[in-house]
């Protein structure tokens, strides 16, 4: 009799230290950036420009021959609890205007962090407005201090996400890449600089743009993560004579 109350207690215990470790919270959420901006190819003749506060984010070539490329970062570790695990990330973007088909737009791993400051591009934005302090320009991480190591940014050649973006509307970015670059930032949120959004800059007029935070249609980044709940302790077991 006393070998199988043992017996049940063991049974008993390994039942619950098996739910207790098994057991995690699914959650999902979706924010808006904290920062984006357009980093406008260098013109001597017209000094660095930039569009913090702007509508919209541009990338590629304009008609003019110009580079364009967006940068956006999101706060992961203010929203996520520090320890999940990521399990799915999505990007949507709206595209709001392009003179271009369907082309190639990029995701890369920004490698230094960058400012959003007050510049405001006039009519479609373009063709940014002069850089403010602490603005994201072609040449500067933070206007006018300091500089990116190589000019139109600091990112990884690692592609994070692709897409093919053709007419106006809606776009998606979504892989395993993107679930560890989340990851990375929740884990080592002093590292998270966010994505450079790079697009096809082999011809003239391919540049796409993308509306900004400050829109009536933001950007949009869905994370899907697992919580490990906190464990309880148990109290003791009284001793029995």
């Amino acid at each position: 009799m006393r070998n199988s109350k043992i017996l049940l207690a063991l049974i008993l215990t390994a039942a619950l230290g098996c739910t207790a470790t098994t057991l995690t919270m699914a959650a999902t959420i979706s924010i808006m950036p904290s920062k984006d901006n357009t980093l406008y190819e260098y013109d001597p003749a017209e000094g660095d420009h930039s569009n913090g506060a702007g509508f919209h984010f541009f990338a590629g070539e304009n008609g003019m021959g110009e580079l364009r490329r967006g940068v956006l970062a999101f706060d992961i570790a203010a929203t996520i609890p520090a320890g999940s695990t990521i399990t799915a990330v999505s990007l949507s973007m709206n595209m709001s205007m392009t003179p271009a088909g369907a082309l190639t737009v990029e995701l890369h791993k920004l490698l230094a962090d960058w400012g959003e400051g007050t510049s405001h591009a006039p009519m479609g934005e373009g063709d940014g407005a002069p850089a403010t302090p602490n603005d994201a320009t072609w040449r500067h991480r933070f206007f006018d201090t300091i500089f990116w190591t190589t000019q139109g940014g600091d990112f990884s050649a690692t592609v994070s996400a692709s897409q093919s973006v053709g007419g106006i509307g809606q776009y998606t970015w979504n892989s395993a890449q993107m679930v560890a670059d989340v990851q990375s930032w929740l884990d080592n949120p002093a590292n998270n600089f966010g994505w450079l959004v790079l697009g096809d800059e082999t011809a003239i007029a391919t540049a796409k743009r993308f509306d900004t935070r400050e829109s009536a249609s933001p950007p949009v980044l869905t994370i899907q993560y697992r919580v490990m709940p906190t464990a309880r302790p148990r109290p003791s077991p009284a001793p029995r004579p």
